[in-house]
């Protein structure tokens, strides 16, 4: 029987042959009984291989059409590996408005091992093209992009890889496996930082990459077990169960997050909006909108008035909880990133992304909305605010 992606992530069809319950147990265990000498097992030491991380890995590869998944400690993690299957003198090329971890990663550790990046604007595929090198080895993307929401052809973008010898790994973190498959379009390495809408409870620490590429596999596997960095059998069990509820969560977030939208467009205080659903490009790839967008305050300088006088919204670091996370990506995810690089990417004092929670739409509208009118100082009082968060 086939199940769609949406089916399989909620029922467990691998509980394995030693029980029969709802959820599988939990191997909490740093080492594994061998009773042939020499002999070849499945699993000896945790670090190498746990039942819950390699059922883990099973259902996240099926999620994204891939033949291999690896669970790391940390979305960073898991981009690390991905660029540490790499060889000294080897260039990658990034996009110009990359995560602030994977600058920090590129900029201050990689570089150190002789491994050379160059920075474009991967929505336009001609800048791609102009930077491949005769050590480029790799094309890396995120669309949408974090925190600006740029598009990049994923299609486009592996045509150029393949005919350049090259690979193409994506950053799918934004839109899941259940909004965007981008092995299906082509891509040879799919990462996702776990942490956010795949667990979706902002309880846990956890990455993954995804391949369908035998040679990347055995990479990525070397670099779990070697450096020690895989994701550990209580967060793997954890994490298994929280993708149970993966559909039901994305699909509430997305649906919030377009009635927010639409709300955010018609807002005199707000001069952009960057949200996925109106952008042609991402809809011929992806099935919706997402469930984060982006907009930028007409005057920067009501931005800690703003966030002051909110109440729903979880002002922070991280997105994809089934709370709805603000986050100010000139201090929080993007700090990494000197502020003139910041500033000539775009990325002011007066941007915010908003990753949309299961919250009431109607309720979250309205804490925006006197937030909006409460920091540009129009006339409101305390009880004001009293009465639209107690509605």
């Amino acid at each position: 029987m086939s199940l769609s992606k949406e089916t399989e992530v909620i029922f467990d069809a691998h509980r394995g042959i030693d029980y029969d319950s709802a959820n599988p147990p939990l191997y909490d265990s740093s080492t594994f009984h061998q009773q042939i000498l020499g002999g070849d097992v499945q699993y000896d030491y945790a670090r190498s291989g746990n039942p819950n991380r390699a059922l883990l890995e099973e259902k996240l590869a099926k999620l994204e059409g891939g033949s291999h998944a690896f669970a790391y400690a940390s979305g960073i993690a898991a981009i690390s590996s991905v660029l540490l299957t790499l060889n000294a003198g080897d260039h990658v090329i990034l996009p110009d408005d990359v995560y602030g971890g994977t600058f920090r990663l590129t900029e201050q550790i990689l570089t150190r091992f002789n491994i050379e990046f160059s920075t474009v604007d991967t929505t336009h595929l001609k800048e791609i093209e102009n930077a491949i090198q005769d050590n480029t080895q790799l094309i890396y993307v995120e669309t949408p992009s974090n925190p600006l929401f740029k598009i990049t052809d994923i299609r486009g973008a592996a045509d150029i890889a393949r005919d350049n010898n090259l690979l193409l790994a994506v950053d799918n973190t934004f839109m899941t496996p259940l909004g965007q498959s981008p092995l299906a379009l082509g891509a040879d390495v799919v990462v996702h930082s776990a942490t956010k809408f795949l667990g979706g409870h902002s309880d846990i620490i956890a990455g993954v990459a995804i391949t369908n590429n035998q040679t990347v596999a055995d990479a990525l596997y070397l670099l779990q077990n070697g450096t020690g960095n895989a994701l550990s059998a209580q967060d793997s069990w954890t994490l298994a169960k929280h993708l149970k509820t993966l559909p039901v969560r994305f699909q509430q977030s997305v649906e919030n997050a377009k009635q927010i939208y639409d709300f955010l467009a018609q807002c005199d205080e707000i001069s952009e909006v960057y949200y996925p659903g109106n952008n042609e490009l991402h809809l011929s790839q992806s099935h919706h909108g997402g469930a984060v967008l982006g907009f930028r305050l007409k005057d920067e300088t009501k931005a800690q008035a703003f966030v002051g006088a909110l109440s729903l919204p979880l002002v922070s670091v991280s997105l994809g909880g089934v709370e709805t996370i603000l986050s100010h990506p000139a201090t929080m995810s993007h700090a990494a990133v000197p502020k003139a690089v910041r500033e000539e990417r775009n990325i002011t004092f007066g941007l915010f992304r908003l990753s949309v929670g299961l919250e009431s739409a109607d309720e979250l509208i309205s804490d925006l909305n006197y937030a909006f009118k409460e920091a540009f100082n129009e006339s409101t009082t305390r009880q004001t605010k009293i009465q639209h968060i107690s509605r």
